[in-house]
């Protein structure tokens, strides 16, 4: 008897009607298990995320966020062979699942680390902060606060494991708690990866919750401060997206939808050149890989005309290569579709595509299978087709076989396959194989507008290239058009997507205080203690020591170029300067900097372990010999760091605005330091 898959919300799990949707096993057709959500209350499960999650979520800093994440996926990744025997029975080879599983876990990995791009805050201090008035009594700047509602996420069917961790990596680092609804035919293989993200109990209560079964009527109980994202056709997203509740409380909704993604063969890549035979791998590799269920699948591959039949002839042989069946089965390299509803669905559009174009590669019903039924599992063969008018038979740029079905089209030339690839009204990604630096800015200039994504390949970067088909967690994922409108991932950026920006207004003393960030005109907090004395912990946002004064000479100037070998004319030469806007030799910006740090740095041994870098310096102001230079140095931000392992050092990073200033009054010079503190607490 098949099992019940269960439903996690409101901090358990819960079996919903044992009459629920029958799902199977991809590969032998056999019963998996029901799944069902009746008897769960939307309503409720938005709400506790709302009171439960949210504010345990957004108590936390962004650092400690990101170390959740980390935490998280290494728990996932000890435990991924558990996965992968459920993911066979979505039809996946091993090569799927890996995209699918360590891909997805790979997500978490990577929004972990991006906690080194925010502060030690629970929210985000965007941008520089804009000098509103002439003396600087009225400054503006931009903080970005977690939403305090939830994120649904409702999901396709193709990557279970990598569509949920994608996207719940985000908002968790955003501090938004999350209500996940994968497409319910492979919900079984997300049913088990959550519950072994519960089993961790490594997320507070409340920041995650699952739905296997159907979600229809969620959509009634969102509110302003929610998040909806939804991956899969165009038409059930935009139905979607026009929903009452939607609109009317203007709710963000993010749209990533199937397109009909082109790879590009360059005019420079002839047979026996590197990029030829690149071109017939990656083309091969997206027609099969998860049997083209891909929402960045190559779905029309453009050729030049010349090179047609030698594309034509390459791409057969290699499919022809490709062995379909079992993924347990040696050699198989192609698993199932998801399903017979899949099968029906791809063979349909194959049907409607073969009315005006040729298949010349692969058969509906002829082919062989490996280590299975082909009659009692969901298998189909790759289909290859040949469009020599795409100007007038134009199915292909409209028609999505959602399988591996792809179709070969002539172009003329460089502006020709521009056109032919906006004929597809958008798409998530594009990919454009050449190494004619000329042909690949034309075409990525060009086709940008029409695509999220472009990717260049050549032998250069083959090696390490992640290919035309994955999209990765620091890059935009999304596209405009058919691709959805819509726009996630891309590090930071989708990070934002959940989070509220607000411009704040006041004094330097006020901003100070609402941002934990010194705001340049704020006041100084002078102490005796030398901030190079202190330990990360004593150290206060706005400490600063003004420090003593030193008056430049030509000796200065004449000493700093012997050293740093910078004889640039303007610090050496007077009689060079006409016509500049010098009055006299000026002192090396790089001069005045480390000056400022001789002046600033305690000599004997502290708790500052080393500089970590400089961040914005600017010179904006001559600096003669006779100047008199003195430095503000403060404290403008603490980040904690993890203690890698039990024998590292307890630390954090500090940040300090470097202000120098001549007699005057005057910044000649700015920047931020950083340094590295130990802590007192070595724990």
């Amino acid at each position: 008897m098949a099992k019940q898959l269960e439903n996690y919300a409101l901090g358990k799990w819960t079996k919903g009607s044992s009459e629920g949707q029958m799902l199977y096993n991809a590969i032998t057709g056999e019963e998996i298990a029901t799944a069902s959500s009746q008897g769960l209350d939307f309503g409720e499960m938005m709400d506790y995320a709302r009171t439960v999650g949210s504010p345990a979520l957004r108590k936390m800093t962004f650092q400690e966020r990101g170390l959740m994440l980390k935490r998280l996926a290494m728990y996932l990744m000890e435990r991924k062979e558990e996965f992968y025997a459920v993911s066979w029975a979505t039809g996946a080879t091993r090569a799927d699942s890996w995209v699918d599983i360590e891909g997805g876990i790979g997500n978490l990995f990577a929004n972990a680390s991006l906690r080194r791009q925010f502060p030690d805050l629970p929210y985000y201090v965007e941008g520089e902060t804009a000098k509103l008035s002439k003396n600087g009594t009225f400054l503006g700047t931009h903080i970005c606060v977690p939403k305090r509602g939830v994120a649904i996420h409702i999901n396709a069917f193709n990557f279970p494991v990598w569509g949920m961790l994608e996207k719940v990596a985000v908002n968790l680092l955003a501090g938004v708690p999350g209500i996940v609804k994968p497409a319910t035919i492979t919900s079984f293989l997300t049913e088990t990866v959550v519950r072994a993200i519960i089993d961790s109990n490594i997320l507070p209560d409340g920041a995650l919750q699952l739905i296997t079964g159907s979600a229809n009527g969620i959509l009634e109980h969102v509110e302003m401060e929610d998040v909806v994202t939804f991956t899969g056709s165009a038409s059930t997203g935009q139905m979607l997206k026009a929903h009452p509740r939607i609109t009317s409380e203007s709710v963000p909704f993010n749209l990533e939808a199937d397109s009909l993604n082109a790879c590009v063969l360059g005019e420079d890549a002839v047979p026996g050149t590197a990029e030829f035979d690149l071109f017939i791998k990656e083309v091969t590799r997206e027609m099969t890989t998860k049997a083209g269920q891909k929402c960045t699948a190559v779905r029309r591959i453009l050729v030049p005309t010349n090179l047609v039949e030698d594309v034509q002839i390459a791409l057969g042989k290699r499919l022809a290569g490709v062995t379909i069946g079992d993924p347990n089965a040696e050699g198989v390299r192609m698993g199932a579709l998801a399903g017979a509803a899949q099968v029906k669905e791809v063979r349909e559009k194959v049907e409607e595509l073969a009315k005006t174009q040729e298949i010349v590669f692969g058969d509906l019903h002829t082919f062989d299978v490996v280590g299975a039924d082909k009659n009692k599992g969901s298998f189909m063969s790759p289909i290859l087709f040949l469009n020599t008018n795409p100007f007038v038979n134009t199915a292909c740029h409209d028609i999505e076989a959602f399988g591996p079905v792809s179709t070969i089209i002539p172009y003329k030339n460089i502006d020709e396959a521009i056109e032919l690839v906006r004929l597809g009204k958008g798409s998530l990604v594009c990919s454009i194989v050449t190494a004619d630096n000329d042909i690949a800015r034309d075409f990525v200039v060009g086709a940008a507008s029409m695509h999220g994504r472009i990717l260049v390949l050549n032998a250069e970067c083959a090696k390490e290239s992640t290919g035309h088909g994955s999209p990765l967690p620091l890059m935009v994922h999304g596209g405009p058009g058919r691709a959805g409108g819509g726009e996630e991932m891309g590090g930071k950026r989708g990070v934002l997507h959940y989070m509220q920006r607000t411009a704040i207004q006041g004094s330097p003393n006020m901003l100070t205080a609402i941002t934990e960030q010194y705001q340049y005109g704020a006041d100084y907090k002078e102490e005796d203690k030398h901030p190079f004395a202190k330990y990360f912990e004593e150290i206060k946002v706005g400490d600063t020591l003004i420090t003593a004064n030193h008056t430049v000479t030509e000796t200065d100037l004449t000493n700093f170029a012997n050293v740093s070998g910078d004889n640039f004319y303007a610090h050496m030469d007077a009689t060079s300067l006409e016509g500049t806007i010098f009055e006299q030799r000026v002192a090396h910006g790089y001069f005045v900097l480390s000056k400022a740090a001789g002046l600033f740095v305690l000599a004997k041994k502290g708790p500052v372990l080393l500089n970590y870098g400089v961040d914005e310096c600017r010179f904006v102001k001559p600096v003669y010999p006779g100047t008199t230079i003195g430095v503000r140095f403060t404290c403008k931000e603490k980040v904690e760091q993890e203690k890698r392992d039990e024998e590292d050092i307890a630390k954090g990073i500090v940040k300090w605005l470097v202000d120098v200033y001549d007699q005057t009054g005057e910044t000649v010079a700015i920047a931020t330091i950083l340094t590295m503190v130990k802590k007192i607490n070595q724990d």
